[in-house]
């Protein structure tokens, strides 16, 4: 017996980020995560979104990546689709039938494959839909797929891993870490403490985590911590990505703002670290 196909909605422009954000921590009191839970089979896609000139001008400049550059016919930053398609994965994640809280959910990893570059001023359209839960060592883990088509043809996707920390039983655990020697230094940044506001404007995701230290501490930070995607677009700025390509980033350890981390890479390899070399990103760049 074959499994009914999954619904479709088609969006006519992306929902407002502000109430889903509110939905969420409304409604997240009431979650009881678990890995075999249910979760939305529901696929969201808008048809033709562009991206807004002022707004990618801005997510550039924050994110270090060149502006005005009329390489790769004004293509898109290799991180920016994730930022179009995450209003739709809020209003998933934030909805009654997503089976993990919102507030406190941690994004651990994102897994990126950009088939072409795709210009900044192309229509495209974007599917995005919760691929499953798993168990994790620490509580319950999610995967968010995004898909960027042009005429049809996916040009760019990716797949998210949110983390729902609580109390497991099963003992189950991730593959052991492989053990590297820290990769040699490139640059040190400092980071000013309104990276996360900036951030926050560009890519509208203003969780009060990455905004001011008085709300980070509600959630357990002494200070604002950057947005996991702005350390990745941060690091892929300064590395740099062939127009088809496949990056790998994991997300270890926040960065508190203000500070100061070093980027290091060597080859396809990269990493951000922090105060006594503690690790903050690590992640990796190939060719397709």
């Amino acid at each position: 017996m074959t499994s009914a196909p999954a619904p479709t909605v088609e969006l006519s422009d992306a929902p407002a980020l502000a109430p889903l954000l509110a939905r969420g921590a409304l409604l997240s009191p009431f979650k009881r995560p678990r890995p075999d839970a249910a979760h939305p089979r529901t696929r969201l896609v808008l048809p033709a979104l562009r991206a807004d000139t002022a707004r990618l001008v801005a997510y550039e400049r924050v994110c270090g990546f060149p502006t005005g550059s009329a390489s790769h016919e004004d293509a898109l930053p290799v991180t920016y689709p994730h930022v179009l398609g995450f209003p739709l994965a809020m209003r998933l994640m934030s909805g009654p039938d997503f089976p993990l809280p919102l507030l406190g959910l941690v994004h651990t990893s994102i897994r990126i494959t950009r088939h072409r570059a795709a210009p900044a001023t192309g229509a495209y359209e974007l599917t995005v839909y919760v691929e499953g839960l798993a168990p994790h060592r620490r509580g319950t883990e999610a995967a968010v797929v995004t898909e960027m088509r042009d005429g049809g043809d996916v040009v760019w996707e990716s797949r998210s891993t949110y983390l729902a920390r609580h109390r497991t039983t099963s003992g189950h655990r991730k593959g052991q870490e492989e053990e590297r020697e820290p990769l040699p230094a490139v640059d040190e940044w400092r980071l000013a403490g309104d990276v996360g506001r900036r951030y926050g404007a560009a890519s509208g995701d203003r969780n009060p985590i990455h905004l001011h230290p008085l709300t980070a501490r509600l959630f357990g930070f002494p200070r604002a911590i950057a947005h996991g995607m702005w350390t990745v677009a941060r690091c892929l700025a300064a590395h740099g990505t062939p127009d088809a390509a496949e990056v790998r980033a994991d997300f270890r350890t926040p960065v508190l703002l203000p500070g100061t981390v070093t980027y290091a890479a060597e080859g396809g390899r990269f990493e951000l670290r922090g105060d006594g070399g503690r690790v903050h990103v690590t992640g990796e760049v190939g060719p397709l």
